[in-house]
């Protein structure tokens, strides 16, 4: 019985963590493009970013990580039979690399509140697909285990999970240039109508 409530709530921390490292990249996203708004706002947003960035780490998204290992590790201490599965050893290298990514997020934040970060709000969008593809593949290891299909099923799904990723991405660059012809506009009809040519209203 321990066995599966180690595995409940490794799953638990795992869709936290997740959601942490999803939401957080995305804020980072938000704050690295505040510098392009005018003050006050691009002050207030990037505070507001900042709190926003160090709650979610600390709150939601460490606490994520460490149930979900320590589970990870009381799954392993009750069947340590799954030492011997080559999937796993697969697994644990994939959650390596989620590792390394959680703590460079953790190093982004540090450099965005410094306003040291030299990441632009494209580059992080790209950055934000990663765990997307992680997701992907640790979830097919623990469930297929040493029999991860390689027929075409398999391959249309990661196609699917590409062209997903990448379709946020056209989204993105179609909504930023969208905002930038706005601006353009804006700032024609600014150059048009100074307010210095707005009738004053007679009392």
């Amino acid at each position: 019985m321990a066995y599966y409530w180690f595995k409940a709530f490794h799953i638990v921390g795992f869709v936290v963590w997740f959601a942490g490292l999803f939401y957080l990249v995305r804020l980072f996203i938000y704050h690295a493009e505040a510098n392009q708004e005018p003050e006050p706002a691009k002050t207030i947003l990037k505070n507001q970013y900042q709190i926003m960035e160090k709650r979610l780490y600390h709150i939601i998204t460490i606490p994520g990580m460490i149930v979900t290992l320590a589970m990870a590790g009381g799954i392993l201490y009750t069947n340590p039979d799954l030492f011997r599965e080559t999937w796993l050893h697969f697994k644990l290298g994939f959650v390596g690399i989620l590792l390394v990514y959680h703590h460079y997020c953790g190093r982004l934040m540090k450099q965005l509140a410094a306003n040291e970060c030299k990441w632009s709000g494209q580059q992080l969008r790209a950055l934000n697909e990663a765990p997307t593809l992680l997701l992907v593949i640790i979830v097919m290891l623990a469930i297929f285990k040493n029999n991860l299909p390689t027929d075409i099923t398999a391959w249309v799904i990661f196609g699917l999970v590409i062209l997903m990723a990448a379709s946020i991405q056209i989204y993105a660059k179609i909504r930023r240039r969208n905002k930038e012809k706005l601006l353009v506009q804006m700032n024609q009809i600014n150059q048009n109508n100074p307010t210095d040519q707005i009738p004053q209203v007679q009392n």
